[in-house]
């Protein structure tokens, strides 16, 4: 479900934003060009996807001197995602992080994490996984040429998307 308020945005809503902030449901929170992308927190299904992904991945993200964080903002305050992960080099500090190496998401019905892949390849993301626990499926893409090319295999990892598929105990 989509709702948009054209116009000034109502004080009431303003009040809600904070009141989510307050009680650290804004975690997931976007901000799209201006546009505030209010996201529910994840369900139990999705967060167990997330720890086998992150369990799978981190000796390979060791052995390529990566390091992971979790959900973070990936932008600049004014126009920003939040993956589910991401994979970084050296060690990534502050709020707003200008990219990743690696950006992990996992799909939830209704998310936008599809309509975030030309924002991740502006923001020079080298490789993207997306895992889909309803479809049981991943996907891996690798930036070429400043656009993606869903290529099944990461080069910083070296893994497989059907690796990965197969390592996954599915909710």
């Amino acid at each position: 479900m989509r709702t948009v308020v054209l116009g000034e945005r109502p004080r009431v809503l303003d009040e809600f934003i904070a009141r989510r902030e307050s009680l650290g449901q804004d975690t997931f929170d976007e901000i799209w060009n201006g546009e505030y992308h209010m996201a529910p927190g994840p369900s139990a299904e999705h967060g167990r996807v997330d720890d086998e992904v992150s369990a799978l991945l981190r000796p390979r993200a060791r052995a390529a001197g990566l390091v992971r964080t979790g959900p973070f903002n990936l932008g600049r305050r004014e126009d920003y995602r939040v993956p589910d992960g991401g994979l970084h080099r050296g060690r990534p500090s502050g709020v707003y992080l200008p990219t990743a190496a690696v950006v992990i998401e996992v799909v939830s019905p209704d998310d936008e994490t599809y309509a975030k892949i030309d924002f991740y390849a502006a923001h020079e993301v080298d490789e993207l996984i997306v895992a889909d626990p309803a479809r049981r499926t991943v996907r891996i893409w690798q930036l070429v040429d400043g656009k993606y090319d869903e290529t099944g295999h990461s080069d910083l990892l070296d893994i497989t998307a059907t690796a990965l598929i197969d390592g996954i105990d599915w909710p």
